[in-house]
């Protein structure tokens, strides 16, 4: 949920209809973010932080010892059937609605230890074993933790427990995804860890060598090539400034949860799933000991979240999940700033050259001419005992500090578009800002991060003296004033820079990239990312790297489908208290060779193999306030009216004069009329949904027999390269998998593969994911095709890395055929 709640945007729509038309107008021409929240907060009242406080309720996050309690029950139930990764879920909810001092809370760390262990996680066993003996477990059952701990010590290498992953935490691995890596490697959460980073030992944004940060009027920040670039190459790695977990994404079919439960804990959110600071997926969370919403993979991560922002939002948690994800995401990138850094960003940028001018106006003075004025970034050699060679961050005086890099300002400068957001829009996010600069004003004391210098100080001495009606927000309400513009700025800033972090899950051991379950668990926001500039068909491929996830691919916020890429499961810098970054970070790598000079761009969301022209420029001119021009663009624009072929080029039929739809084989000759034609299409997909229904109730063969009577209906008026063909072949291959029919299943994969490659190109992440799975099923039906594995391992290698999981497997895969030659 990006804006907030209907509730409270129905409320602010009341407000902004009452509004004269000298104030709409007055509103409107305001031109300074500090303007346009002063004008939101004059807007507010009592009433109005009360009505967001009522519908909050919806979104409880208080603690609940009855639901725990029931949480409990419900895991109990589950471990008796031996269904164990639902009872450990069931067991979670209870921790995280137990309070602190219950008894409740002990007994649902024990009885979580003891389906961890009929999971085989051992240390995660032994983690909540030490937590039910810490939080009062009762004495006269404690000889069963102390057998079971001794029973996880026998499973362990050597018998060692291992460092207390309390602080090391995160070792949680659902199943089927890859392990943290082991502990010889440094404590990312210790002190020395934290320093380093804070040394620049481990940087939070990279840049490849072989490319530059440039600014020109026209294109504003972007990145170009001042070499060749391979296909395949690292680009940049870019590590999220802050980001925030989506609530109510439900874990499986595409469902949304709605407070229910499944087995194998099917319909839990993304909010039971994964660490709120880290994103690791974990089903053993570390609650927050005041609230039952946010929950983490560590004691390092809870420690990490509370520092930075959520001792400030805990208390208002509920009124955060009503004001939506901007507004939680807006406020978290604010509270991680600080005080000092924000005052540092709203200082003007001036040029190193000349401190006396600021540099917007030096490239406004200067650019008389239609070139472009570019400034470029040179790497600065680090110290000779650093790993690496070079560092992307600037000289302190070098005014390209503020254009990208791993700085607060970096973010602070993305452009908000004040003006270009629609009135009633900017109205909405302005008084959403001001109530809960409100309710936070009532919430207590600021966060260290925005205490005034000297502000305990003076608090210990004023003490005695403090007149009894002086209230503790008084005394930093300059601070909080600033930080609710500022909040403000980066809420419209989100509109336009925001990237939606998302989980690519397969739903059977056969499913096509039609049939994959796509889950946005979060939103993020990426520093050295939002200089790429957009192409409808980009140079780059973009994969996240999130704890524990192996396939996670970008999406930018409510555009268009997204573009699928494999993640990696590298360990992750630690994000606890002093370290500099969330550890989300996304890998961009050449989708294809980059020519000296050329620039690197990134998809928004509209892709040009997903999306007609007029479709593309559309969504892109409402979100991103710009006439896009790509290349791919300016190719469909000489196509014609409709800017491209569109998907009636697939069909076996063409459109005559009179609104006809005429097929174009010699042979028939056949018309029908635009309604149905779209009638006989919905009549295909309504059967391709019940055929899905049928497997999933393991009916695969009721499943085919409908499958061939929709394509043999589809036949008539689609093509082959028609997306419904590819849908059904998946359908049909995952059926005939089912029943064991490998030859049969693989026949239709390769037709699916043809569509594939006519829908997204030879060269396609989408292509290397169909052939991965048409590879998987040659080899477990026992006649192998090298080459399909070789085709698919090179795909998923330029995408995704060399060390990306899919490939790993297929390397193993060919491994195992050349040795049985």
């Amino acid at each position: 949920m990006d804006l907030p709640c209907v509730e409270w945007q129905k409320h602010v729509e009341q407000k902004w209809s009452r509004l004269t038309l000298d104030e709409k107008k007055c509103f409107s021409s305001l031109l300074d973010i500090d303007e346009v929240f002063d004008f939101g907060l004059s807007q507010i009242t009592q009433e109005d932080v009360d009505f967001l406080s009522g519908i909050s309720k919806d979104y409880p996050v208080q603690k609940d010892l009855e639901r725990a309690a029931r949480c409990r029950k419900e895991g109990n139930s589950n471990f008796t059937s031996r269904d164990y990764t639902a009872a450990v879920l069931h067991y979670s909810q209870g921790v995280c609605h137990a309070s602190l001092s219950s008894e409740q809370l002990s007994m649902c760390y024990a009885n979580r230890s003891a389906a961890l262990f009929h999971l085989q996680r051992y240390r995660e066993c032994l983690e909540d074993i030490d937590r039910a003996l810490n939080h009062g477990y009762p004495s006269h059952l404690r000889h069963k933790l102390q057998d079971r701990h001794a029973q996880c010590l026998n499973h362990l290498p050597n018998g060692v427990e291992g460092p207390n992953t309390a602080e090391q935490g995160a070792g949680n691995q659902a199943e089927g995804v890859c392990s943290r890596t082991n502990s010889t490697k440094p404590n990312p959460k210790s002190p020395n860890s934290q320093r380093q980073q804070q040394n620049g030992s481990a940087p939070v944004s990279r840049l490849s060598p072989g490319v530059s940060v440039c600014f020109s009027p026209e294109k504003g920040r972007h990145l170009l090539a001042n070499q060749g670039i391979a296909a395949g190459e690292v680009i940049m790695e870019d590590r999220a400034y802050s980001c925030v977990l989506i609530p109510g994404m439900g874990g499986g079919k595409g469902r949304e949860r709605r407070g229910e439960t499944e087995k194998a804990g099917g319909v839990f959110g993304t909010e039971e799933r994964h660490c709120h600071l880290c994103l690791a997926e974990t089903v053993s969370p570390v609650p927050c000991e005041g609230c039952s919403y946010a929950r983490y993979c560590s004691e390092g991560c809870r420690r990490g979240a509370w520092e930075w922002h959520h001792r400030w939002e805990c208390p208002i948690g509920a009124e955060l999940r009503a004001a939506g994800v901007m507004s939680q995401l807006a406020l978290r990138v604010a509270l991680k700033a600080g005080v000092k850094e924000v005052l540092k960003a709203r200082e003007p940028i001036r040029d190193a050259d000349n401190d006396s001018k600021p540099i917007r106006e030096k490239i406004s003075s200067e650019n008389t001419s239609s070139k472009p004025v570019t400034e470029k970034i040179s790497p600065k050699k680090k110290n000779s005992g650093s790993s690496d060679a070079t560092s992307t961050e600037p000289e302190v005086n070098d005014p390209s500090v503020y254009y990208h890099g791993d700085s607060y300002r970096s973010i602070y400068h993305l452009l908000p578009h004040l003006n270009g957001h629609a009135p009633s829009l900017r109205y909405l996010c302005s008084v959403t800002i001001a109530t809960l600069y409100l309710r936070l004003h009532q919430a207590g004391p600021p966060p260290v991060s925005w205490e005034r210098e000297g502000a305990c100080e003076s608090r210990k001495c004023s003490n005695q003296s403090q007149a009894p009606e002086e209230e503790e927000g008084d005394r930093w309400a300059p601070e909080l004033s600033l930080l609710g513009s500022v909040a403000l700025r980066h809420m419209l800033q989100l509109r336009c820079n925001a990237q939606a972090v998302s989980l690519l899950r397969d739903t059977g051991d056969l499913t096509a990239v039609q049939s994959t379950q796509e889950v946005r668990i979060a939103t993020a926001i990426f520093p050295t990312l939002s200089v790429l500039n957009h192409s409808c068909c980009p140079n780059t491929s973009l994969n996240f790297r999130t704890s524990h996830t192996h396939t996670s691919h970008l999406v930018s916020p409510e555009l268009g489908s997204p573009q699928p890429d494999l993640g990696s499961t590298d360990e992750l810098v630690s994000t606890g208290p002093g370290a500099r970054s969330a550890p989300v970070s996304v890998c961009i790598r050449a989708s294809r060779d980059i020519s000296p000079g050329q620039e690197i761009l990134h998809c928004y969301g509209p892709h040009s193999s997903r999306m007609v022209l007029c479709e593309r420029r559309r969504r892109l001119k409402e979100q991103y306030h710009f006439l896009c021009i790509c290349q791919a663009c300016s190719l469909e624009q000489g196509e014609g009216p409709g800017g491209g072929a569109g998907p009636d080029t697939h069909l076996h039929s063409a459109w005559d004069g009179a609104g006809w739809c005429v097929c174009v084989r010699s042979s028939c000759g056949h018309r029908v009329s635009r309604s149905e034609l779209d009638l006989r299409l919905q009549e295909v997909r309504v059967q391709l949904e019940q055929a899905v229904d049928l497997l999933e109730t393991d009916r695969p063969d009721h499943s085919v027999r409908l499958l061939q009577r929709a394509v043999s209906q589809a036949d008539v008026f689609l093509r082959e390269t028609h997306s419904l063909q590819g849908q059904l072949a998946d359908a049909m291959a995952r059926a005939y998998c089912t029943m064991g029919e490998w030859r049969g299943a693989a026949s239709q994969l390769e037709r699916s593969v043809v569509v594939t490659v006519s829908q997204y190109g030879e060269d396609s992440i989408e292509l290397g994911r169909q052939l991965f799975k048409l590879a998987q099923l040659h080899f477990n039906g026992g006649f192998p095709a090298l080459s399909v594995m070789s085709r698919a391992r090179r795909l998923l290698s330029l995408h995704c890395g060399p060390h990306c999981p899919e490939v790993q497997e297929l390397q193993a895969m060919e491994d195992c055929l050349q040795g049985a030659l």
